[in-house]
């Protein structure tokens, strides 16, 4: 996942990949995600011939890669950027959940470091959490990201299209899994900026802000939300130099307000140690380490920045 707030100098224009149509599916239940998985693993062997087909071959490696009978995907649409949910582990019977919200270039041709990152984050789980606890990891790349060479990065308007599908697959995750499930939403870059639009009546018990430019609100109390809100940077994070101001321009709202990260905002800010702006997700890291502390619910054991 790379950066999200740069200063804008054109517009990257992506390619209108062709690909066929997602795949009918009825709403996802505990019993019927195998179904699902199955489904969107043929629609993805599809769309990779179809790429192929038509000279992307890039795209058609990516497509073969998230149609291998090792991938789970909930959801999967290969059109253009592509839009995908990928599950990693056992959802029906997880106890405790992390949803990761990428930032600015993530897309199906990008997908590889994405789920790179949630499967890191998914061996950390399986490794620390105890031995009677089931564990969940969800890829959610649900919205069109922005380049980041774009304007579309400097605003919230990308987030704001995607707040209303994040909170969508929310309550429908909440209607897989159920109530009692920890829930946590980890949110790098650009995605803060998504999960800050989204947090109000999010069913989410805890809300990780990572590398973030900033989340649209002045405060964590001005989310409206219930859910605890964590904060990190890392020292070698570049983002840390983005003005985090917001202003008015020709009617547009340009920038995310107060650093996350800082006591005016007031978030409970853990420790990143030195990662940079796509180190967070790194095996080994302080940044993992307390991520998956967050997720398994041991918030005394995260360590304050």
């Amino acid at each position: 996942m790379t950066a999200a707030v740069v200063i804008p100098l054109s517009a990257a224009a992506r390619p209108e990949v062709p690909a066929p149509p997602p795949a009918v599916l009825p709403q996802p239940t505990a019993t019927t995600l195998d179904e699902a998985y199955t489904a969107n693993r043929a629609n993805a062997t599809e769309a990779a011939h179809m790429a192929a087909a038509h000279g992307y071959r890039h795209r058609a490696t990516a497509d073969r890669a998230i149609a291998a009978r090792s991938r789970q995907f909930l959801t999967y649409d290969g059109r253009g950027a592509g839009r995908a949910t990928e599950i990693l582990g056992d959802l029906a019977h997880a106890d405790h959940i992390a949803v990761l919200v990428p930032g600015s270039d993530t897309s199906l041709d990008t997908y590889a470091r994405f789920h790179a990152a949630a499967a890191a984050l998914h061996t950390e789980l399986t490794r620390t959490a105890p031995p009677t606890t089931h564990v969940a990891v969800v890829a959610w790349l649900g919205y069109t990201t922005p380049g980041t060479v774009s304007t579309t990065v400097t605003t919230t308007d990308r987030a704001d299209e995607a707040a209303p599908d994040l909170r969508a697959f929310i309550r429908e995750l909440r209607g897989i899994v159920g109530a009692k499930a920890q829930l946590s939403l980890l949110c790098h870059s650009y995605g803060s900026v998504v999960c800050g639009r989204a947090a109000p009546g999010l069913a989410a018990d805890d809300l990780a802000l990572i590398g973030s430019p900033g989340t649209g609100a002045d405060t964590a109390a001005a989310l409206h939300t219930p859910a605890r809100i964590w904060a990190a940077r890392g020292s070698n994070d570049w983002v840390a130099g983005v003005p985090h101001l917001s202003a008015t321009l020709f009617g547009t709202t340009v920038g995310f307000g107060t650093d996350p990260v800082s006591p005016a905002f007031g978030a409970r800010v853990f420790d990143a140690e030195d990662a940079d702006h796509s180190g967070y997700f790194t095996p080994g890291s302080t940044a993992l380490t307390n991520l998956a502390r967050i997720v398994l619910g041991e918030t005394s054991e995260v360590t304050r920045a």
